[in-house]
């Protein structure tokens, strides 16, 4: 017996969040903007998601305007005259097609490699020089570089309200620098920043309050966090629900809107003697609203079995766990990943039980991802 969607399906609505559904796409890094510039076919590619009726979107990770927040060639900046114009495009089309939109910003600190641009030659930051316990990348920020790097989140979230974006979404996990001053494998400092899981969380903190100042009290301002850490699978920030209050409750009294509690499968308890997820438990211990995400509508997670890269299959599967979650009202909204990266009619095809045209998702087939 096929199970009831109207949990996934009814709108959401949250300050600047105005949403025809629950079901959000997850930020994908793409690496297809030349010149650090949004265009058209990075535009269309939003839009085909909007299309199959995804209530939002939340891009790829957008660089902010810092020199070293950039990691990777042909990402998109947050930025500019000419990436602002190439976003406002993206905005527009997302509209038009029903959608709403807002941009990841991202610093990706310690993870830079040398000569990536667009100034090649400003070395990594992070909060201790370092990419994981005991492997230096880069340099120690100061107190300067902090303050400019807050400043820098502040302008692109000032710059995307003023391209017409519904809100923003802060990068907090998967070990960029955000998370580097979250996680203690990374934060060694000695000073306000370090220390401590309060102290830890200073930075974002000081992100989170910035940019609220800089797009005012009704622009929706989203956490993205995880506990693991692409330099440590098995990396936790908190151990028990007492340590994860510890360390949201600041990051509440900033400002944070929605959390994004990033987990490589959703259906997986995060501490003993409940089934709740990480983003459950970031509900009932905030009473924000909370987006849950990670191999929905698929048969295997996105670093598979061996922990050693992307998994070659996932196929689809079912949504019952999803949905019991949702009717459960264990978390507000689901975000999905590769299965929209693969086909972007796949809400579309849930709602119509035409599960059996839904794409699978392999490696070989993401040269043709459009």
């Amino acid at each position: 017996m096929r199970h009831s969607l109207d949990s996934l399906l009814r709108p959401f609505e949250h300050k600047s969040l105005k949403l025809r559904n629950r079901v959000a796409m997850a930020p994908m890094t793409r690496t297809a903007s030349p010149g650090y510039v949004p265009n058209e076919q990075v535009a269309g590619y939003y839009r085909r998601r909007a299309e199959g009726e995804v209530g939002l979107i939340i891009t790829e990770g957008t660089f902010v305007g810092h020199p070293a927040a950039n990691g990777y060639e042909n990402v998109p900046a947050i930025y500019g005259d000419k990436a602002m114009a190439g976003w406002k495009n993206v905005v527009d089309q997302v509209h038009a097609a029903g959608g709403q939109i807002i941009p990841q910003l991202w610093h990706v600190g310690s993870v830079r490699k040398e000569g990536i641009g667009p100034d090649k030659s400003f070395p990594a930051h992070s909060p201790s020089g370092l990419f994981k316990p005991g492997k230096p990348n880069g340099q120690m920020m100061s107190k300067q570089d902090i303050q400019d790097t807050v400043k820098a989140f502040a302008d692109s979230a000032r710059a995307a309200k003023q391209a017409g974006f519904d809100g923003v979404e802060i990068h907090g996990a998967h070990g960029y620098l955000v998370d580097q001053f979250f996680w203690e494998g990374t934060n060694q400092r000695d000073d306000e920043y370090g220390g401590s899981l309060e102290n830890r969380t200073r930075f974002a903190v000081e992100i989170v309050e910035a940019v609220r100042d800089a797009v005012g009290e009704d622009f929706a301002i989203v956490l993205r966090y995880s506990q693991w850490k692409q330099q440590d699978y098995e990396a936790r920030l908190a151990h028990t629900p007492q340590e994860l209050e510890r360390f949201l409750t600041p990051l509440v009294n900033a400002g944070v809107d929605v959390f994004h509690a990033s987990t490589r499968r959703f259906w997986v308890p995060e501490f003993e003697g409940s089934d709740m997820n990480l983003a459950g438990w970031t509900r009932k211990l905030t009473g924000k609203p909370v987006i849950s995400v990670g191999s929905v509508g698929l048969d295997d997670d996105f670093i598979g079995g061996n922990n050693q890269g992307m998994g070659g299959t996932a196929n689809p599967t079912g949504l019952d766990e999803l949905v019991r979650r949702m009717d459960n009202d264990e978390f507000d909204m689901i975000a999905v990943g590769r299965a929209l990266l693969q086909d972007p009619n796949w809400l579309q095809k849930v709602k119509q039980g035409r599960e059996e045209e839904i794409v699978p998702f392999t490696k070989e087939a993401l040269a043709s991802l459009s």
